[in-house]
């Protein structure tokens, strides 16, 4: 039946689809018979809170949200904030003659669809409609061609969501008890932070090593050209047959860890240099071999995700809204996909448009297929690629910025992945010669030469590390033959420093969560999110950093809970989901089998105890009972050295020397954002050096108090000490003057009389014409003049107790500038933005340093600076940024509403209506509080990923 037959029988078709973008691209396709309205997301879930779940439900029900003693039946809630958005299905269900549920093709999607299904309760008939790529053709196809809801994707999410809530729920609360409040645990999340420290640890034990080596450039004698060049420059490899020890050769202790080599050290090296310096050398083997490259198999999820952040400085988020808001608009495929198969209308597309762009000679005789899937694939989707049976061109899209540059990407790989291979030579030169004190030295030079750039011309792959040569460069040598003499021009002595290795990029976790088979590629973005914002990891350029309050959580959960975070049962747990997907093994022996440690769960693997040893192991309900064995202080230490230890407590990391409130006890705060691998003995010892504690100034000459100086959470400060007798609450309350130090000054060389000025402020100045005050102020963010709710900023702190009436009120009569850094020069330079080509800069802002390219703003993060950011973190920080979009102005008017609702019903106590609602209210509260304030400050957890 087509759209148009069902438009012409007067039917009237619902079709819900998840976001508001793709209904309107949507509707253009179906046309007047159909209504198209959004979900927006999922409209109901587990409950986030005890005071979520219904009355009659009572114990661990109340905590979890799931009956763990009734087969694991979960209890889902409608979303408070989709209440309204149900109502308007409803009433349009109400309307229609059919239901099209069109929510994504993967598991997501088919939950969501199930939970539309249960909740609208349709008494119409209703269709399960799916599609990959939202064009005219797709779509209409789809409404022709529905099947039924697949319960068994339904099933093995709700598994998953289940498995990650008892997760979740059960071991990030022992976090807050051991650790810190506010810290959540995630099957995954847990993992990848775990990953992150433990190259961090690596960096920490690094101990770097020294080697020499020489590098020496020969001359054929020829005069050269571009194809043939006149020298090559080559490097050695062996003296007397024994190969030149390189960094492979060293251990991460520094030490050699390869047998027979020659480590060669700065006085070996210039020695043999100068032995060489007159030797006669000769060509003595040219070894060539024919070079070959295939295309890249089109995108999927992961390898998107990567060249993004390659290529175009994306994080994992920032590359997936971008490609979202591509999908919604029609212009590419759905992008949460773990295949690289094209469909043969895609393939036809790229090879058409091969032939047309780069010409017959770069198309080969028969299309390319690429492997079907990764390992425990979900979903039938095609890879990521342009949608359509003709792919849009870059420039014929209308798309500008990130998408443009996100498709732009897509774009060319896909086109690329159907061209020829590039093809060439590659060749290998040994040089010889004999130094003057007899040793033989050997030097060698590779080089390749492509003749033909097949798909590379199209696209090329970038790397993780910027020093990688990528498959396009070429090196090319001289043409020589066996034994053809060459003279050396220079030999130089090389030093070389083994390197700890580098720290994980999103794109390199991404790669190596995927390569371990660790969690689902789609969720590869929200997961690094995570980690993320809960502060276990930050940013230094492109490189995620832990965090010291991640080294404690790793390092409970290492102790105490070592099968959730071990890598091996993470991937068995994925494996088993996907058994469960398939029908292999049934979901509530395997939820019992992982929370109660019983219950015959079918298969091997995490379902038989999770360490494929075949001996039993408690379950996750046993692991966090027993909270007294794990001791707080203890896995929040972390020796530095020479009695040092690093902790981390309530309000940060620190470091510590002996026992609190014993002689020679010294403590002091380690800056936040300092990387774990930075923190040596040495500048441990620089930290405790440091002043802390309260400096006495001096009385108060009036009241006697005492004054003392401080170092804060928000800086150094002076204030005054007030009687043990003054009262601190109540109508009475005497708060202690308090100010900040200006930037000039310290906590250790303030003097009385400047913290007493300091206390003075804010300063009268005067009044205006009509009588309006004006004052001088410190503020947190620099002094100002404030006149009512008018503030102007001072350039200089002293003015604070210089300015005059009359200079005050000259600011006041110029035009007030927007912010306080539009009047400042930047405080750094970056470069132009390749989305907007317009010049990045650093800025002070109120809230910070920032990112500014005129057009978008962007606030450095945790472990950004003004003196370390790149251009290209600084590129990155703008895309992100834009990724987002505008902020959603219904989002803030919403508990704006509610909060002037709630005044408005205080101050009208006189009207009886409001009065008896407030009452009822408020015994509902108090019984529903009485019975649930207990599980509800357990249940209070932040969402596992």
């Amino acid at each position: 039946m087509s759209p148009t037959s069902e438009t012409a029988q007067g039917g009237r078709r619902l079709v819900i689809v998840e976001s508001p973008a793709k209904a309107k691209t949507i509707k253009g396709y179906l046309g007047p018979g159909y209504v198209v309205e959004a979900s927006v997301g999922h409209i109901r879930d587990l409950p986030s809170g005890a005071a979520e779940v219904p009355e009659k439900y009572t114990g661990e029900v109340r905590r979890l949200g799931v009956d763990v003693d009734h087969d694991f039946a979960p209890i889902y809630v409608v979303n408070a904030d989709k209440k309204a958005q149900v109502r308007k299905l409803k009433e349009l269900l109400a309307e229609s003659d059919e239901l099209f549920l069109a929510t994504d093709e993967d598991r997501e999607g088919e939950a969501i669809a199930w939970h539309l299904q249960e909740v609208l309760k349709p008494k119409v008939p209703v269709h399960r409609m799916v599609f990959h790529e939202i064009t005219k053709d797709a779509i209409q196809q789809a409404v022709r061609n529905p099947r039924e809801l697949n319960k068994r994707m339904v099933d093995a999410q709700e598994t998953r969501r289940i498995l990650d809530r008892l997760y979740g729920y059960e071991v990030s609360p022992v976090l807050w008890k051991k650790v810190m409040r506010g810290l959540s645990a995630g099957r995954v999340q847990s993992v990848a932070t775990r990953l992150v420290v433990e190259r961090e640890r690596e960096r920490i034990a690094f101990r770097s090593a020294e080697y020499w080596d020489l590098t020496g450039t020969f001359s054929t004698g020829r005069a050269g050209d571009p194809s043939d060049p006149s020298s090559l420059v080559a490097r050695l490899a062996t003296v007397d047959g024994k190969r030149v020890a390189q960094g492979r050769d060293f251990g991460a202790d520094g030490q050699l860890k390869t047998a027979n080599v020659l480590h060669l050290d700065e006085e070996k090296a210039r020695a043999l240099a100068a032995s060489l310096a007159d030797t006669r050398f000769s060509v003595r083997s040219v070894e060539s071999k024919p070079y070959r490259r295939s295309p890249y198999a089109p995108f999927r999820t992961t390898t998107l995700q990567q060249e993004a952040s390659r290529k175009l400085g994306f994080g994992a988020k920032a590359t997936m809204q971008v490609a979202q808001k591509l999908y919604e608009n029609g212009f590419i495929t759905y992008m949460r996909t773990d295949s690289t198969v094209l469909s043969d209308t895609a393939v036809s597309a790229a090879r058409a448009q091969v032939t047309q762009l780069y010409g017959a000679d770069y198309l080969p005789e028969k299309p390319r297929v690429y492997a079907g899937k990764v390992k425990n694939a979900q979903e039938a989707h095609e890879a990521i690629r342009p949608s359509g049976d003709r792919f849009r061109t870059p420039a014929e899209t209308g798309l500008t910025g990130d998408q443009f540059r996100l498709y732009e990407l897509i774009w060319k790989r896909t086109v690329a992945s159907q061209m020829k291979d590039a093809t060439g030579n590659s060749v290998t030169v040994r040089i010889g010669g004999t130094a003057a004190d007899g040793r033989d030295a050997e030097f060698t030079a590779s080089g390749k030469t492509i003749t033909f750039h097949g798909f590379m011309k199209a696209y090329v792959e970038g790397a993780d590390d910027p020093n990688a040569e990528l498959d396009d460069r070429e090196r090319r040598l001289p043409q020589v033959a066996e034994g053809d003499a060459l003279a050396a021009e220079e030999i130089t002595a090389d030093g070389h420093a083994t390197k700890p290795p580098a720290r994980y990029t999103e794109a390199s976790l991404v790669k190596e969560l995927e390569e371990r088979e660790i969690g689902r590629p789609s969720t590869y973005a929200s997961i690094i999110g995570t980690i993320l914002d809960r502060g276990y990891v930050f940013k230094k350029g492109t490189a995620l950093v832990p965090s010291f309050l991640s080294f404690a959580v790793v390092n409970l959960l290492e102790k105490h809970f070592g099968r959730l975070v071990d890598y091996d049962f993470t991937a068995r747990m994925e494996d088993d989901l996907d058994r469960i997907a398939r029908g292999e093994a049934q979901s509530v022996p395997w939820l019992k089998r992982f929370y109660f440690g019983e219950g015959g769960a079918e298969g091997s693997g995490a379902a038989d105890a999770g360490n494929g040893d075949g001996d039993h192991l408690g379950g996750l309900k046993e692991l966090v009972t027993d909270l007294g064995a794990i001791d707080a202080r203890e896995i929040s230490s972390f020796p530095v050295g020479e009695g040092i230890v690093l902790r981390v407590g309530r309000y940060g990391p620190y470091v510590e020397r002996g026992e609190k409130d014993q002689e020679g006890h010294q403590r002091a705060d380690v800056p936040g954002d300092m990387a774990p691998d930075e923190l040596t003995v040495a500048y441990a010892e620089e930290l405790l050096a440091k002043p802390s504690g309260d400096f006495e100034l001096g009385p108060d000459p009036v009241s006697g108090n005492m004054i003392v100086a401080r170092d804060g959470r928000y800086g150094p400060y002076v204030t005054e000490i007030l009687p043990e007798d003054t009262p601190k609450t109540g109508k009475n309350a005497v708060k202690p003057r308090t100010a900040s130090l200006f930037k000039s000054m310290s906590v250790d060389t303030v003097t009385l009389e400047e913290a007493l000025k300091l206390m003075s402020l804010p300063r009268v100045v005067g009044t205006d014409a009509e009588g309006v005050e004006i004052t001088a102020q410190n503020g947190r963010y620099g002094p100002y003049l404030k006149k009512g709710t008018d503030s102007r900023s001072l350039t200089d702190e002293e003015q604070l107790f210089t300015i005059t009436l009359e200079e005050a009120l000259a600011i006041y009569a110029q035009p007030k500038q927007r912010g306080r850094a539009a009047a400042k020069p930047p405080l750094k330079e970056l470069g132009t933005d390749p989305v907007s080509e317009k010049p990045v800069v650093v800025k002070d802002g109120r809230f910070g340093p920032y990112v500014t390219d005129g057009e978008t703003n962007a606030t450095l993060r945790t472990g950004d600076s003004v003196e370390t950011i790149t251009p290209e973190r600084g590129y990155e920080l703008l895309a992100e940024k834009r990724a987002k979009g505008p902020a959603k102005k219904a989002a803030k008017k919403a508990p704006a509403k509610k909060t002037a609702a709630k005044k408005t019903a205080a101050k009208k106590t006189t009207a009886a209506k409001t009065t008896a609602a407030k009452k009822t209210t408020a015994a509902k509260k108090t019984t529903t509080a009485k019975k649930t304030t207990a599980a509800a400050k357990k249940a209070a957890a932040a969402k596992p990923e």
